[in-house]
């Protein structure tokens, strides 16, 4: 399963990308907000970041004000000239998805986010997304079980080979990552602390603790090791 970081600050996409090995990245407006930078800054920012990087996407989410699928793709086009690396993000209403489907005519890859249902997830494999973005955090939010609705649209991709890629997003912990990848996610996306937290846990540093003390109290001896 690959991990796609989900973020638009440039020293922790550089972080991750450098030390952890992401696959991907991941923008939203909040996450361009957070940055307190303008969007057009930050997105050539990431332009020239990955800059001859490939098979690196960059999900860049157009303006969630338009609602009308020629707008969409008139920016869409407009965005995804910037960089090779950008997947342009639609949310996943009917002009949405029929602009997602115009811009597969053009060869233009796509993230069809803001999914919430199976019912969703099949129209936007059907016209050939690159990418679903099923959220997980909202739904359980509001006391919804998430698991079987990301084993349902792994289910149904399998079934008809579809070969649009499961992104879950909006995960919050690392157990929602190990469900994600229990139900048969390709990819997950989550924010800088989520994924710290994650390669961490209570009993590594508990152990740890314990070989520490073992090993200042061994019986001391003449060694090269230091």
């Amino acid at each position: 399963m690959k991990y796609f970081l989900d973020s638009a600050i440039i020293s922790e996409i550089r972080y991750a990308y450098e030390n952890w090995a992401i696959d991907g990245l991941t923008t939203n407006p909040k996450h361009i907000m957070n940055s307190g930078k303008p969007f057009l800054t930050v997105v050539d920012e990431l332009a020239s970041e990955f800059r001859g990087v490939e098979n690196f996407p960059v999900s860049v989410e157009i303006n969630p004000h338009l609602n009308d699928a020629k707008e969409m793709v008139t920016e869409g086009k407009k965005i995804a000239s910037l960089s090779s690396n950008f997947v342009i993000k639609i949310p996943c209403t009917e002009s949405g998805l029929i602009a997602a489907k115009e811009l597969k005519k053009e060869g233009i890859p796509t993230n069809v986010t803001l999914v919430f249902s199976p019912a969703q997830a099949i129209q936007t494999a059907r016209i050939g997304a690159t990418f679903v973005s099923p959220f997980v955090g909202w739904k359980e939010n509001h006391g919804e079980d998430t698991g079987q609705y990301i084993q349902d649209i792994a289910s149904i991709y399998k079934t008809y080979g579809y070969e649009t890629e499961i992104i879950v997003a909006a995960l919050r912990n690392g157990k929602q990552i190990v469900d994600a990848a229990k139900a048969g996610a390709d990819i997950v996306t989550c924010g800088f602390d989520v994924y710290k937290n994650s390669f961490d846990h209570a009993y590594t540093d508990y152990g740890l603790n314990i070989f520490r003390n073992a090993w200042d109290n061994t019986a001391k001896e003449e060694s090269v090791l230091k």
